[in-house]
This record gives structure tokens, sequence and C-alpha cells, in this order.
């Protein structure tokens, strides 16, 4: 019989082996309750169709909340990140952001869906993630896997119909392919644009990368935050950030007057929700 002590070594030299593997790992799972998933992709859209965008975003984000997701969707991927402090020393961090953009539905019929601002934040609130800025949308694309020729569309852009209308094309087009994806959609982001003309209620949104590395939008907040169209996508990033090791929640990092940098580009501390 082996001594209790070399029991709980052995125990405890295990225990420290999976902490390093779980510290090393290239992806962090998204903690949301499981469903039933009695919910697809096309009956999410089939049922919105006779919604108001306030309605539509309800059963988003009540259906999301549930577990209405596919599985795959949970497994975020690490994006890496760095910058130079006075002293001329690297400073790493890594975050961990979804795969795709928000979507709803099982694995075999899922569907992306834009949301509001304020839909988008309560849902990330929900979920501990928070939404990416600027910096982190040019590192996400660069960083991507599969980089898809944007599809603008020009008629009914906030209509439900052109939003199951355009994932349809970006389905298409991606043909299967797996991992992290860009290029799709025009991100809703965290940035000090949405205050600088003295109003509070507007969504800002950029990206929308073509294969030449240009986005098609530019930093714009002229939209009110009840906004949405087709092209708007959910990008939900994981609120804790491993900076040198270390891990720490993505607000105190935006607090910090050198580690914001990390995350963004903007001057002043960024305004951290919708």
């Amino acid at each position: 019989m082996r001594h209790p002590n070399i029991i709980h070594a052995l125990f405890m030299n295990k225990l420290c082996l999976f902490c390093i593997l779980l510290s090393a790992c290239s992806y962090q799972k998204l903690t949301i309750p499981s469903a039933n998933n009695k919910l697809s992709g096309y009956s999410f859209y089939k049922k919105a169709v006779a919604f108001q965008w306030s309605a539509r975003d309800s059963f988003a984000i009540n259906s999301i909340l549930k577990g209405e997701i596919p599985s795959f969707y949970k497994k975020f991927t690490k994006v890496h990140t760095k910058i130079v402090n006075d002293e001329n020393k690297i400073i790493r961090a890594k975050y961990f952001v979804a795969t795709d953009y928000l979507v709803i539905g099982r694995n075999k019929d899922w569907a992306r869906i834009p949301l509001t601002p304020t839909a988008a934040q309560k849902i990330a609130d929900s979920l501990h993630c928070f939404l990416p800025t600027t910096k982190m949308v040019e590192e996400i694309f660069t960083q991507s896997k599969v980089k898809l020729e944007p599809i603008p569309m020009y008629a009914f852009r906030d209509s439900t119909i052109t939003m199951w209308q355009h994932h349809l094309m970006i389905e298409a087009l991606r043909k299967g392919k797996r991992g992290l994806i860009s290029g799709i959609k025009k991100d809703v982001v965290l940035s000090n644009k949405t205050i600088e003309q003295g109003k509070t209620n507007r969504v800002a949104i950029y990206g929308w990368h073509q294969l030449n590395g240009k986005p098609i939008q530019p930093l714009y907040a002229g939209h009110i935050n009840s906004y949405v169209d087709y092209s708007h996508g959910i990008r939900l990033v994981m609120d804790k950030i491993k900076v040198n090791g270390k891990w720490m929640h993505y607000t105190s990092i935006l607090k910090d007057s050198l580690l914001r940098k990390l995350l963004t580009n903007e001057q002043e501390p960024i305004i951290v929700g919708y």
C-alpha cells in the first residue's frame, strides 16, 4: 500500500501538470448554461422577421443567455499583442476572442446575428466578456486563419431578412473553412468616438477588412445606438487578459496609462461599455 504522503505528492504533481497545461492552452471555454438547442439559426430568423429591432434584440438576448448557441462557439481562441515601455522592455499579453461573430442556433443549423450595442453589451456582461477596440480588431484580422472578402448589400440594410441573407452569403463564401474568421462584418467597438459629438446615444463601428488588409469602414459613430444593419458584427472577448503571465481584468488594463496601450490606440482612458 502506498504511503498517504506519496499519494498526496503524486496528486499534487498531476494537479500542477494540469495547471501548466491549462495555462499554456491556446483557447478558453465560454461559461454558459447548456440548452436543449431547440432553436436553430433558421428558426430564429423565421420568428424574428416579424419583430421590430427591440423585440429582435430581446429575443436574441434571452435565447443566447439560455445557452441557445452551438458548442463550437464556446471555444475562444487567443490573440497576441505587445508594447514596449519607456525602459525598452517588451510587455506581452494575450486575450481570448470568439472565433466568429455572435451566433445563435445549434451545431448544424446556426446563424450570425447583428445586434444593437446595448444588447451586445448586456450579453457580453452576462458572459464575462467585453467588446473589442479598433486596435484589437486589427490584431484579430492579422491573426485570423480565415479571411474573406466583404460582401456589401445595398437594399433594406436594416431588415431582418437581409441579415439572414447576408449570413447565407458568407457561409457560401466560407465553404466550411474553420478557425478565427474576419473580413465579414463591421465590428461594434469600444471607442471614445461615441461621445466626441457631445452625445451619449451613439454606436461606434469599425473594420470590414478587405483581403488587402484595408478596412472598408473607418471608425464611425454617426449612427444612433438603436441602429443596426446586416453588416454589423458582435465579437466577444473574454474579460480576463494575461499580461506578462499574470491574469488581469480588462477594465484594470484600460485604466492603466501604460498597459491600456495593449488594447487601444486612443489617447484618453476609453469608455468601457454601452
